[in-house]
């Protein structure tokens, strides 16, 4: 395998991973209530067809098809924003799962560009880094938006009541099929790491900016 084979299956992973979010995208917008996270959703939606039509042009110039691999990261990322919007939250609650998991997938296209932007480089592909850095600072703007739009969200979320405030009632909430099998492969992952996270020695505290 070469370099500019591992950057054609890169290209193609993003490839279907900015086509699933043409499909997710829609829904995404009608799950948000607040008017500034909506409209940049909105947004978003039209950039992410045209990264669509820039990756199509970056194939042509590569000479290859852009079809032939199925993103699962993206999948994955499109599944946890689903399983926000499908919170029994409303309003500002609601909002705050979707802010997390749309920055999920914001960070996750960004290390992809990043990853076939250093390889295209490496093979001196000029114009193809060139579009590929186009949607880069596309992404990374998004990123920021998201960010900055869910300020207001969070602070609202931070003083919305909710109906079911009392943790033990909670604890007693009969958990559906999907949510027991969840919290169960979460109790596995902790099980298979303690004895490598027993042994580590704790993080050091960051170095302070002068």
């Amino acid at each position: 395998m070469s370099l500019n084979e591992i950057l054609i299956d890169e290209l193609r992973d993003l490839y279907s991973a900015e086509n699933q979010l043409v499909k997710a995208l829609p829904k995404v917008v009608k799950g948000i209530s607040n008017a500034e996270m909506k409209q940049n959703v909105k947004d978003h939606l039209e950039v992410t067809k045209g990264q669509v039509l820039r990756l199509r042009e970056v194939f042509g110039h590569i000479g290859k098809k852009p079809t032939g691999k199925h993103c699962d990261g993206m999948e994955g990322c499109i599944k946890e924003v689903t399983e926000a919007l499908e919170q029994d939250y409303e309003g500002a609650l609601k909002d705050a799962c979707i802010t997390g998991a749309a920055l999920r997938v914001e960070h996750y296209e960004i290390a992809g560009y990043t990853a076939a932007i250093a390889m295209a480089k490496a093979l001196g592909m000029k114009e193809v880094t060139d579009l590929l850095n186009e949607s880069l600072k596309e992404e990374t703007l998004a990123a920021k938006n998201v960010t900055s739009g869910s300020k207001p969200v969070l602070k609202q979320a931070a003083t919305q009541e909710e109906d079911e405030t009392d943790e033990e009632h909670e604890e007693e909430e009969e958990k559906d099929p999907e949510e027991q099998k969840s919290e169960q492969e979460s109790e596995e992952d902790e099980k298979e790491a303690a004895s490598d996270v027993g042994g580590a020695k704790p993080p050091k505290k960051a170095a302070k900016k002068k």
